[in-house]
């Protein structure tokens, strides 16, 4: 599985631009704010509908202008695919899937698999629950079918309850509606985050003990917050929904220790990218594809060793990788690939990643 090329119109701070890639390495060189993550961000639209960095599409239309479009065309399974996404100012969104129009964002899934990894994800670990709970969906909407169909359901039936229990007459017959709804949606989304933590824990183990060099044993433990009709007294005297999948969370922790408490920096960035790259391999061992990655600046993050070592894991896999340079270690692990300098929304020269020389030369 391979992106060949994409096209952005009046995206971001693209005016016009087509680019082919590489089936392998594909290095983004340039200066900050230049457009590297912004290219990053057209492919992943074009693969599951949606931006991995804004929720609202609009913002991804070039300043001044009414409406932006993304093609792209890739190879799956042997065969060659496109997709295509107009996206206008007034919100209204366009999709074609091979030519053909579909209605929903959520039919894109299962054609293309990509993984992002950016300097965020290092902070999966040591920040609240809430991005726990992201990595684990954004991987469950790609290999379960229906999961996002759950997740959906249950966050617009807890929106419903909650503006509800802001309310100030509360008929409890109305409320046990939006209960046995949520009860039931939240099963369903607490079993397969439960058999995905169950699945990702055996992985990122293997891979933790890897990078570590066997001086660190991993381990995630689920745990969920499963909703409960008869704490309705509570959710009505704090006029928000206190218990549910929403707050769900896993502890991660190395030889016992929980590392979201009393890990050091380099041991929570460890298991973190431990718990990306698990990612890569269910979704090799539940699709049979190898997913595209996406590695947002996180090159920059990691020492020189650790660099290396993710090149070495990640080389079978196409890559888009942006960077404003890359350490001279690193570039000779690389392999055959290449590259592309962009500067202010502009493709200004391609060349082979083995022209190493070419890495250092100015971008002008």
């Amino acid at each position: 599985m391979y992106i060949k090329d994409i096209e952005l119109h009046k995206f971001r701070n693209y005016s016009d631009i087509k680019v082919s890639f590489d089936d392998k390495i594909n290095l983004f060189l340039g200066d900050n704010a230049q457009g590297k993550t912004n290219l990053l961000e057209g492919i992943y639209l074009n693969a599951l509908g949606r931006s991995f960095r804004v929720s609202r599409d609009k913002e991804l239309i070039k300043f001044g202008e009414d409406y932006c479009r993304i093609k792209s065309s890739f190879i799956s399974s042997g065969d060659e695919r496109m997709t295509e996404i107009v996206i206008r100012r007034d919100g209204k969104k366009g999709i074609k899937a091979d030519g053909i129009r579909i209605v929903k964002a959520s039919e894109l899934l299962d054609r293309l698999f990509i993984i992002v990894f950016s300097p965020e994800d290092l902070k999966i670990v040591k920040e609240d629950p809430e991005k726990r709970r992201r990595f684990i969906d954004s991987e469950l909407c790609q290999i379960r079918v229906g999961y996002l169909s759950d997740l959906n359901e249950y966050r617009r039936v807890l929106r419903q309850r909650n503006s509800y229990l802001k309310g100030e007459n509360i008929d409890m017959d109305m409320l046990a509606v939006w209960d046995m709804q949520l009860a039931a949606t939240g099963k369903r989304i607490i079993e397969k985050r439960k058999n995905f933590i169950e699945k990702i824990d055996i992985i990122s183990r293997d891979i933790h003990d890897r990078i570590s060099g066997g001086k660190e044993k991993l381990e995630l433990k689920y745990e969920p917050c499963e909703f409960d009709p008869e704490r309705t007294g509570e959710d009505i005297r704090k006029r928000t929904t206190m218990h549910g999948p929403h707050r769900d969370d896993f502890r991660i922790s190395a030889n016992g220790v929980d590392l979201r408490k009393f890990g050091s920096q380099g041991q929570q960035r460890t298991a973190a990218l431990s718990l990306k790259l698990s990612e890569i391999k269910i979704i090799e061992e539940e699709k049979g594809e190898k997913p595209v990655l996406l590695l947002d600046d996180v090159l920059s993050e990691l020492d020189n060793e650790r660099q290396i070592l993710l090149m070495n894991m990640l080389g079978e896999n196409q890559m888009f990788i942006t960077t404003t340079d890359l350490t001279d270690e690193v570039k000779e692990n690389l392999p055959e690939g290449k590259i592309i300098f962009i500067r202010e929304g502009n493709i200004i020269r391609e060349d082979n990643i083995s022209c190493k020389n070419d890495i250092h030369q100015n971008t002008t």
